[in-house]
């Protein structure tokens, strides 16, 4: 089926109104529900063929996930989708003021391959709680796990309402290029601009989850142990394949030494004396990323780690000092387990430096100095930010995750990715029984009357 005759259906399904329904929302999540919990032996094996990833790191990443979105919309997706009731001025009156949440209609959500299941099915949970029908395209990079999502998709939906799209980057293009009302992308920032240069000419709303160099800084007062276990579980999740991932660490310089020492000590304990062997460390997406990531390595100090394997995608946990500025893995978003540790002397240099790159969708510090934490919150800008540790802030979702510039537009999850697939249409309803004639031609006030009216009533 092309996309073209899918989307014709499916926008048949949607002028039905049928997903509009609360009830209906809501059975279908328990459908997903459902299917996930039935699938998660498939899903575990496919994440573990397509990226190494272990057993506990795939299921609290992806598969438990997406299960505590779906448990957080049906909590609140009463109070999310009702009406709204907004103050009438007095000039309307009488009358009454709503916002009605609605579907966008037919959505396309394009996934990515770092956590092809997560990051495909959480924005499906949205897109499904606002009552929209979806086309969801995983990502060919992770073909394992794509076929599982098809398959769990085709199983459990009505195809016309919710289906999964195979294929690679000429099957995404068509899809783009089609008239969907709402295209959600997680993906690069160079992918991002041909998707909303696609979306264009179709005016279609597109919210972009991109990535970024998500720097971290360590200051005076961390403390480095803390630091460097939490450093570790950002960093080296997923094998560093993570879009929210420190990419780079600022040290202040007196502490660089030991920071270090805590750093390479904590990922022994981590990780053992060969990382290869353990069981809690995934492996590179392709030889392809692979042989991107190892360019790399010759481009500092390696301080530890560097060591890699063609044959089983396997790079391990790697610490680079001494990098220029101007080195491609300071100018490049690593997406993968190599670490880039530079000290400052002052945090002016650092935000300076920050700065003057893209914005990216995360800022990380250890300092537990209220005047720090309130600076650079002033004199940065990121996605998000998280003092004291690392990835945790996307956790909340009662927290919207979502990028600026470089690192995406519009947000999600809870309530955020709700509203991110839903229009808020405002309705004003009027009594019939009051029309004073001053509202009609011709006039009949004067200006400075017009003036005294609209700053006294209309300002309120």
């Amino acid at each position: 089926m092309t996309a073209h005759s899918w989307l014709t259906q499916a926008q048949a399904f949607r002028d039905k109104g049928t997903a509009r329904s609360l009830t209906y929302r809501r059975a279908q999540l328990h459908i997903l529900a459902s299917a996930i919990e039935s699938f998660e032996g498939d899903i575990l094996d496919a994440l573990h063929r397509d990226l190494g990833k272990p057993v506990i790191e795939a299921y609290a990443s992806e598969i438990g996930f997406v299960l505590a979105d779906i448990r957080y919309a049906l909590k609140h997706l009463d109070d999310w989708g009702s009406p709204q009731r907004r103050r009438t001025p007095l000039w309307l009156k009488p009358g009454s003021s709503h916002v009605h949440p609605e579907p966008y209609g037919v959505a396309l959500i394009i996934g990515p391959w770092n956590y092809p299941f997560a990051l495909a099915l959480s924005p499906l949970v949205s897109a499904v709680a606002a009552g929209n029908g979806v086309c969801v395209k995983p990502s060919e990079y992770a073909p394992h796990v794509s076929g599982v999502i098809a398959r769990l998709l085709r199983d459990h939906f009505q195809q016309d309402y919710i289906t999964a799209v195979e294929g690679d980057a000429t099957r995404a293009r068509e899809l783009v290029c089609q008239p969907f009302d709402k295209i959600f992308f997680t993906g690069s920032t160079a992918v991002g601009r041909l998707v909303l240069a696609a979306a264009a000419p179709n005016l279609t709303p597109v919210t972009l989850e991109l990535g970024g160099k998500s720097p971290c800084i360590i200051c005076a007062d961390a403390d480095l142990q803390v630091a460097a276990r939490r450093i570790v579980q950002g960093k080296f999740l997923n094998a560093g394949q993570t879009c929210v991932a420190p990419d780079h660490v600022w040290v202040q310089a007196e502490l660089l030494k030991p920071w270090l020492e805590h750093l390479t000590r904590t990922l022994r304990e981590f990780y053992g004396p060969d990382p290869k062997q353990s069981p809690d460390y995934g492996r590179i997406v392709n030889p392809s990323h692979l042989n991107r990531l190892t360019a790399f390595l010759k481009q500092g100090h390696l301080e530890c780690g560097g060591q890699y394997d063609e044959s089983d995608r396997y790079l391990a946990p790697t610490v680079l000092t001494a990098i220029p500025l101007t080195a491609p893995v300071m100018q490049e978003e690593i997406f993968g387990p190599i670490l880039p540790v530079l000290p400052f002397e002052k945090l002016d240099d650092v935000i300076s430096h920050l700065r003057s790159q893209p914005r990216p969708l995360a800022l990380y510090a250890f300092t537990g100095e209220r005047a720090t934490q309130e600076r650079l919150l002033a004199e940065t800008h990121s996605g998000g930010v998280c003092f004291n540790d690392t990835l945790s802030h996307i956790l909340s979702r009662d927290l919207p995750f979502g990028g600026l510039g470089e690192s995406g537009m519009g947000a999600y999850h809870g309530k955020a990715g709700f509203d991110t697939f839903t229009h808020y249409r405002s309705v004003l309803t009027r009594s019939s029984h009051f029309d004073p004639g001053l509202a009609y031609h011709p006039s009949r006030i004067s200006l400075v009357t017009l003036k005294r009216f609209q700053h006294f009533f209309m300002s309120n």
